[in-house]
């Protein structure tokens, strides 16, 4: 009876694709599968001559929050309110699409744990005892000066 190998990667005939059960980190609580991540390479445009045009070096990654299962509803919610039902980042800085696909992961990952920050809510807060004294001192200081400032016999001397 033949058993099966464990290692399918053994005798070299399946290999998994290159990001296959890799992850984007987002932040400690959050990696999204790279799955879920599509990105497309283009030329990148502005100055360079017949390498610029030729090469697919400009990377952009999307990132779909609707069909996301690494989100949970509250993330999804937060999301799609500050960007939308996809979130994009790209980057077309080096002439390695390589290189460029790391800068945009990394601009994704940003942009997606800004995204789901929660800014805190701003408890108001009255001014202290000393600084109203103060305020008013220097008020009192300040009147007392432009009324020095004036001619005598004006007003209520």
């Amino acid at each position: 009876m033949a058993t099966a190998d464990p290692d399918p990667e053994a005798d070299g005939d399946t290999a998994p694709p290159p990001d296959s059960g890799a992850t984007l980190r987002v932040h400690k609580a959050l990696a999204i599968p790279m799955s879920e991540i599509t990105w497309r390479a283009t030329t990148s445009g502005g100055p360079g001559g017949q390498h610029a045009n030729r090469t697919l070096s400009r990377v952009e990654v999307q990132f779909d929050v609707e069909g996301s299962a690494a989100l949970g509803p509250r993330q999804r919610a937060r999301l799609r309110e500050r960007y939308g039902p996809v979130v994009r980042a790209a980057a077309s800085e080096s002439r390695s699409q390589a290189r460029n696909r790391q800068l945009a992961l990394e601009r994704l990952a940003e942009r997606i744990a800004a995204g789901l920050r929660v800014d805190p809510t701003r408890r108001p807060t009255k001014p202290t005892k000393g600084s109203q004294v103060r305020r008013v001192e220097a008020k009192r200081h300040r009147s007392e000066v432009k009324r020095r400032r004036r001619p005598p016999g004006d007003g209520d001397d």
